[in-house]
């Protein structure tokens, strides 16, 4: 099957699968999302979830965080991973959305990814996600995922983005992300995965892919 027809017929499975795509990450506006979002590196987004409404509570916008101590940032989201590093980014970032952007979350990828701790997939998220402008965010799920589908070679992840916007309509892009996000974390976990009966994977799956996962599920259990 071509990849373009491919690609097709997984945009029709996912969408009955997961008619609605809530944001899994709690926020209430775009401020909070990046936060959420960057604070989501390394750490699952049940965790994030935990420590965010003490955070938040403490300092609902970027004046507030701007202002608030390294160490009482730290306090509040230590359980996560790279929590110092995190609560360093997130005062230096809110100090520069109050210096330099008026205290808004700048619309733009240019702007976003010139923040401390913002890469692109965050920038992406969030200009998605905040703003509703066409991305397509490559997490570590949607990366395996289009590996195992054979939609790219997985290379890294920028290649994927980038065979991924060529491969399905730019207004199904922002809520596709989180709908293979759902799928991966619902039927196509990275170990101990059988190809064979995932809904996906079943039909999708290359015999060369299915090999590899054999073989890392083998190593893994010796």
């Amino acid at each position: 099957m071509k990849r373009a027809d491919k690609a097709a017929k997984i945009a029709v499975q996912l969408e009955a699968l997961y008619p609605e795509t809530p944001v899994p990450l709690d926020h209430s506006d775009p401020f909070t999302l990046l936060v959420a979002v960057m604070l989501s590196a390394q750490t699952t987004d049940k965790k994030v979830n935990e420590v965010t409404p003490a955070l938040f509570a403490m300092a609902p916008g970027p004046a507030e965080m701007a202002a608030a101590e390294v160490t009482d940032i730290l306090e509040k989201i230590r359980q996560l991973g790279l929590a110092p590093t995190k609560a360093k980014n997130l005062k230096r970032l809110s100090t520069l959305l109050m210096e330099l952007h008026d205290g808004e979350v700048p619309a733009t990828f240019e702007a976003l990814e010139a923040l401390p701790g913002i890469g692109h997939k965050t920038a992406s998220v969030v200009m998605s996600q905040a703003f509703g402008v066409p991305a397509f965010p490559v997490d570590t799920h949607i990366h395996r995922l289009a590996a195992r589908w054979g939609l790219s070679d997985g290379k890294n992840v920028d290649k994927t983005e980038r065979d991924l916007k060529k491969l399905f309509p730019r207004e199904l892009w922002n809520k596709l992300h989180l709908q293979i996000i759902f799928f991966g974390r619902e039927y196509c976990p990275a170990r101990s995965h059988d190809m064979v009966t995932c809904p996906i994977c079943g039909w999708s799956a290359t015999k060369k892919t299915v090999a590899a996962q054999d073989k890392k599920d083998r190593r893994r259990r010796d």
